[in-house]
């Protein structure tokens, strides 16, 4: 089914009214997760391969079309939604990519160029600036002296892709998109986004396939990243779950965690049972529903039991 119809765009149609009513909840720290390249002849789940540049730029495309879906309301027009991209380099994709007025309308800039931004405005709550990842600076020196007396090479990206912040006009921003921060690139992108929502609290922060769950879980020691780890309870524990749809997979069975804010958790079971032609028929059945986001254990355990019961 995956395969055959558009169901990133199924996936915007649940996400963003679930995200408005997260907002109406006056929630500012929002998650959606769900597998961006699910759907499609080349369809995949986060257990097939694949590579980061694919999932950014699936992650890029999904957000430059959710955002155009908050611009019929005034409060998020000119310029005060912020796309926010991990690096310059996808900022300047997502703007030659994505030229329409409808998608141009909303702020394009960078986690850098915010932090900095706040920083210079004396609204860096958390203090320090930008934490800038290990070996940026060799790259930042290496792009300029290529450039020579033209200026930057651009091999970071070019920054004239930058929207200007302009204090009174675009911001404060009414809406921050983070487009996939630290997952498969630099964990200074998760505290530097902490530092963003300190500086900016009135902000609300809707963090797109940010992989938090590798953050919460302890995925990263800390004693290798004590900036990280310093994040996890007084920022990153407190994201509503308000689009996620997760595959999990283990002990022969293979399943989902499912939900769209208000309601509850759904643990979902996917089975696949010969079909009326003799091609495989693939059968979702709900196992559970909670209030409480269940743990891995708690999931695989539900759906070894689904699975023992439908045979």
């Amino acid at each position: 089914m995956s395969k055959s119809i558009d169901i990133q765009f199924e996936f915007r149609k649940l996400a963003k009214p679930a995200i408005d009513a997260a907002l109406a909840d006056n929630l500012k720290k929002i998650e959606i997760e769900f597998p961006p390249l699910l759907g499609g002849s080349q369809s995949k789940s986060q257990f097939d391969d694949f590579d980061n540049v694919q999932e950014l730029d699936k992650n890029k495309d999904w957000t430059m079309q959710l955002a155009p879906m908050f611009l019929g309301d005034e409060i998020y027009q000119k310029g005060t939604t912020w796309l926010i991209f991990p690096d310059l380099k996808e900022c300047e994709l997502g703007k030659e990519e994505w030229a329409g007025q409808r998608y141009q309308e909303a702020t394009f800039t960078t986690i850098e160029a915010v932090t900095d931004h706040l920083a210079n405005e004396g609204n860096d709550g958390s203090g320090g600036g930008y934490d800038a990842p290990w070996g940026s600076n060799i790259m930042s020196g290496l792009s300029k002296m290529m450039g020579g007396e033209d200026g930057d090479a651009g091999l970071l990206g070019d920054q004239s892709s930058l929207d200007p912040i302009i204090e009174g006009e675009n911001s404060p921003a009414n809406l921050w998109l983070v487009i996939q921060p630290g997952n498969g690139g630099p964990v200074e992108d998760w505290v530097n986004l902490e530092k963003m929502a300190f500086a900016q609290p009135d902000t609300p922060v809707v963090i797109i396939n940010g992989a938090l769950d590798k953050v919460r879980g302890g995925f990263y020691p800390a004693f290798v990243f004590p900036k990280l780890a310093a994040t996890i309870d007084r920022f990153y524990k407190k994201f509503e779950s308000t689009f996620y749809l997760k595959p999990f997979s283990d002990k022969g069975v293979y399943g989902w965690l499912y939900r769209v804010y208000p309601e509850p958790w759904q643990v979902i079971l996917e089975n696949v049972k010969p079909g009326k032609d003799g091609n495989p028929a693939v059968e979702y059945v709900t196992v559970d529903v909670l209030d409480k986001r269940p743990s891995y254990a708690e999931i695989i355990s539900m759906l070894v039991n689904a699975s023992q019961n439908s045979k």
